[in-house]
């Protein structure tokens, strides 16, 4: 595989992840776009009729480890600066193959809640996970494996 394919893999990859830890970072300053307020969002991003989940205790911890995903995969995959010379080859290789690890098993659980085992089909969020959520998902995997050799 060519290097530009596996370097596109990872910008990919480490664009979703920041992007998504940018939304969790403005969601940790109260704010609850696209939905009107925090049970609508939870029951959107989660399935969950819990407004916990959206605190800044949760979402900017969340948010980090998006950003370190991020900064992993572009480290890997464009030898960033000093970061990218410091942390060996193989532990940057692990750490894409943990964020791979991670959007598998978001995509593995999408398909539970596709087949209905944990939502019902009128829910918005059995929608966005059928339409969004679980594709996205397993996409990103095979772009993170790409990006990891």
């Amino acid at each position: 595989m060519s290097q530009s394919v596996k370097e596109l893999a990872g910008i990919l990859v480490a664009t979703v992840l920041v992007g998504d830890g940018l939304l969790h970072t403005y969601w940790a300053t109260g704010r609850r776009w696209p939905m009107r307020d925090t049970l609508s969002l939870a029951q959107a991003v989660l399935n969950i009729n819990k407004t916990r989940a959206f605190k800044p205790a949760i979402l900017v911890p969340l948010a980090c480890l998006l950003f370190c995903g991020a900064l992993i995969v572009l480290a890997r995959v464009h030898s960033l600066g000093i970061f990218g010379r410091l942390v060996p080859g193989p532990l940057l290789q692990l750490g894409i193959m943990v964020v791979a690890i991670g959007f598998l098993l978001r995509g593995l659980a999408g398909i539970v809640w596709m087949l209905r085992l944990a939502t019902s089909r009128s829910e918005l969020f059995y929608k966005l996970n059928f339409i969004v959520y679980t594709p996205v998902c397993l996409m990103l995997f095979v772009a993170a494996v790409v990006a990891s050799f």
